[in-house]
């Protein structure tokens, strides 16, 4: 991982959509930082297309979809994304959009059930997230939302287990997610990007910036050349086979706000730290 400040400014010109994860890469300890939010405004501000992935459930996707700066967001690790579209109309009100990954199972799933019953047997101090009752399809399991916050290598095992039971799973930060359906979060991005906005997934990698802090975003650092993270993903290195590209000297939303603010810099043509955005 290259430090940030050596992203060059013909790689930031060609940039195009800013894809991020949400949890302990714009939030910290739960928190949506005033950093991040405003990072957010400033790069729709200069047109960039902007997507939350995210592991976190459909409610809180409408939610994001409807009252966030950005063009669509994509949740449950790629279960689904949503957007909004402005349709004629009197009021000129946008329409809230669904999209269903087409290999997505619902999270009623018998398999499912019976691997959580498993996984929770692992320590008993496990959990179900509180978010559970606004999933569809997949099912999270808490170990580090809240208190009593469990290591790291309980998420693994958690992990293991589901995989060994024939489910898929996912360690991010906060949760162990485990869906049923061959899909994640970098297959539903790339399909609605190429659908959505015609962007071309062989010669258009290097138009996409993807930031990201935990072993669930892997697929993304692996798929796009300009990947960063936030200064926490040194928390799971060992976990994570293709890091991404770059890297924030600053953790959680603030590192957020520092990618935005080098990309920001260099597509203005200026080389030293960026004080407004017009």
């Amino acid at each position: 991982m290259r430090p940030i400040s050596e992203l060059s400014p013909s790689q930031a010109r060609r940039v195009k959509y800013v894809l991020m994860d949400i949890d302990d890469t714009l939030t910290r300890q739960g928190k949506l930082l005033a950093s991040s939010y405003k990072a957010l405004w400033d790069l729709r501000a200069v047109g960039l297309v902007l997507i939350p992935v995210t592991g976190r459930p459909a409610g809180w996707c409408d939610l994001i979809a409807r009252q966030w700066p950005v063009d669509a967001v994509v949740g449950e690790n790629g279960a689904l994304v949503f957007w909004e579209e402005t349709c004629a109309g009197s009021t000129g009100l946008p329409v809230l959009k669904q999209r269903f990954h087409p290999l997505a199972m619902r999270n009623s799933d018998p398999r499912l059930k019976e691997i959580l019953t498993e996984v929770l047997q692992i320590d008993e101090r496990l959990r179900v997230a509180k978010d559970q009752p606004f999933r569809l399809f997949d099912i999270a399991v808490d170990f580090a939302e809240e208190e009593p916050v469990l290591p790291l290598d309980t998420a693994v095992r958690v992990a293991e287990l589901a995989k060994s039971r024939g489910a898929h799973a996912k360690v991010s930060s906060i949760h162990v997610n485990m869906w049923m359906g061959n899909y994640d979060k970098l297959s539903m991005a790339k399909s609605f990007l190429r659908e959505q906005f015609g962007w071309d997934p062989v010669g258009g990698l290097d138009e996409v910036v993807f930031v990201g802090d935990s072993p669930n975003d892997e697929p993304m650092f692996a798929a796009f050349p300009l990947s960063c993270a936030v200064a926490n993903i040194r928390n799971y290195t060992h976990l994570i086979k293709h890091l991404p590209a770059f890297v924030a000297s600053r953790d959680c939303g603030d590192g957020f706000a520092e990618i935005a603010e080098s990309l920001l810099t260099l597509r203005s043509g200026g080389g030293g730290p960026r004080r407004e955005v017009l």
